[in-house]
């Protein structure tokens, strides 16, 4: 039996205004168009393609942040979060706000994003940076406290942009295996990777930017 659709794309198409001078006519770039498919509950699906390619462009249109600017994207009633190693957080804000804050915008209590806490700062090896605020963090210290709030508070879809090659070899061992064990979990992934291998080991279906012809499976 078929899992049910979470969310459906049908010819979604993005473009990016490019700045003209005064006598030159408004030029567009094409981010990526007509992509289309399903996204099933439980499933993987990678997304590779050269660098702008679209994918991250493609990430945001999942994640409600842009709208695209041809076809239709239905969302069929699930929660989605998207990490990316430049995660959302309020730079003035310790790393304990914000995983409390994120976890709220992903539809929990105060309470429940408290009770959290211990497990995320764990899992992160922040240590006393938890407490400090996150614009004293390096571009790898705010991706793994993405890293971990995704990992412990469940979003309906979790959006993954490049976020699993963060850190060091440890770490980027331990964010891998956390992840395989979501995705055998039954967490429904959409993730953007250059690692061939890793793609070959997590996702179910990919869809290659770079050509035409919808998705295959790996």
């Amino acid at each position: 039996m078929t899992a049910p659709v979470v969310i459906s794309a049908r010819e979604l198409g993005v473009r990016y205004k490019r700045r003209g001078g005064i006598f030159r006519p408004t030029r567009y770039h094409q981010a990526f168009q007509d992509v289309s498919f399903d996204l099933h509950e439980g499933e993987t699906l990678a997304l590779v393609g050269r660098n702008g390619a679209g994918k991250s462009s493609l990430l945001k249109v999942l994640a409600g942040i842009l709208r695209p600017d041809q076809g239709t994207l239905v969302n069929h009633g699930v929660s989605v979060s998207l990490l990316t190693l430049q995660a959302g957080f309020d730079g003035e804000l310790p790393g304990t706000d914000n995983a409390v804050l994120s976890a709220m915008l992903l539809g929990y209590t105060r309470k429940q994003a408290r009770a959290s806490l211990e497990r995320v700062a764990d899992f992160s090896e922040l240590g006393e940076f938890m407490h400090e605020p996150v614009k004293t963090y390096s571009a790898g210290m705010r991706a793994r406290l993405g890293f971990a709030v995704a990992m412990f508070l469940s979003p309906g879809v979790l959006l993954i942009d490049e976020a699993l090659s963060v850190g060091d070899r440890h770490f980027r061992r331990k964010a891998e295996l956390e992840m395989t064990r979501k995705i055998h979990s039954r967490q429904t992934v959409v993730l953007v990777s250059h690692s061939e291998e890793q793609v070959k080991k997590l996702a179910d279906r990919v869809i290659d930017l770079d050509r035409k012809g919808g998705s295959y499976v790996v």
